[in-house]
């Protein structure tokens, strides 16, 4: 693998990919009209994973809904991955998570517990995605979600996202939405630095919601 592969985006890296971007035309174009992209620092990765479980088939406004009620359940609103398994599940369901998310989450609470010394940061893409794949409730858009905005990522292109799908038959106006091989040759220009690339897909959606 590209040993560039681990670094995470910072804001030098932010700044050139924008450069590198502004040489495709359509992407200039959302460039100059939208914001600069945020990545907010996190250590917390139980608290990203099971954020993106609550986040799954729902628009970004009942996500935020649902995850703030969720925040609210511990102390200083920071997820606490042993508080969950002790938690119980009618907790759960009252503030608006599906049976099934709940499953999940509970899931997600026994991998940290007893993978607690994994550090991401260290892993590449192939071995994180094998590593969370095999936790129930977690499939290829959660950990997409998780390598864009927990480890930062650069180059990660999220073809399952259905916001992303959107952005590009709007973009380059489609008859439908792109399959996933359409989407990684539109994006080839993009890269290594397809992951701020997508940031700015979303807010050409007029989602300016924060994830």
């Amino acid at each position: 693998y590209n040993q560039n592969e681990i670094k995470p985006l910072n804001k030098i890296i932010l700044n050139k990919g924008i450069d590198h971007l502004k040489k495709d035309k359509k992407m200039k174009e959302l460039i100059l009209i939208h914001k600069k992209p945020k990545f907010t620092k996190s250590k917390n990765y139980f608290n990203s994973l099971s954020k993106s479980i609550i986040f799954q088939q729902l628009s970004i406004k009942a996500g935020n809904a649902i995850y703030n009620r969720y925040l609210n359940l511990f102390e200083n609103r920071i997820p606490n991955f042993l508080q969950i398994i002790n938690t119980d599940n009618f907790i759960l369901r009252e503030i608006g998570l599906s049976k099934q998310k709940v499953e999940y989450i509970k899931e997600l609470s026994n991998y940290f517990y007893k993978s607690y010394n994994v550090d991401f940061k260290f892993l590449t893409n192939q071995q994180i995605f094998d590593e969370l794949i095999a936790i129930k409730g977690i499939g290829k858009w959660t950990i997409d979600m998780f390598l864009m905005f927990a480890i930062f990522r650069v180059d990660i292109l999220p073809v399952s996202d259905l916001g992303i799908k959107k952005a590009f038959k709007k973009l380059y106006n489609l008859n439908e939405l792109p399959t996933p091989q359409q989407m990684s040759k539109i994006s080839k220009p993009w890269e290594p630095y397809r992951t701020i690339a997508c940031c700015y897909l979303w807010q050409f959606l007029d989602n300016d919601d924060q994830w």
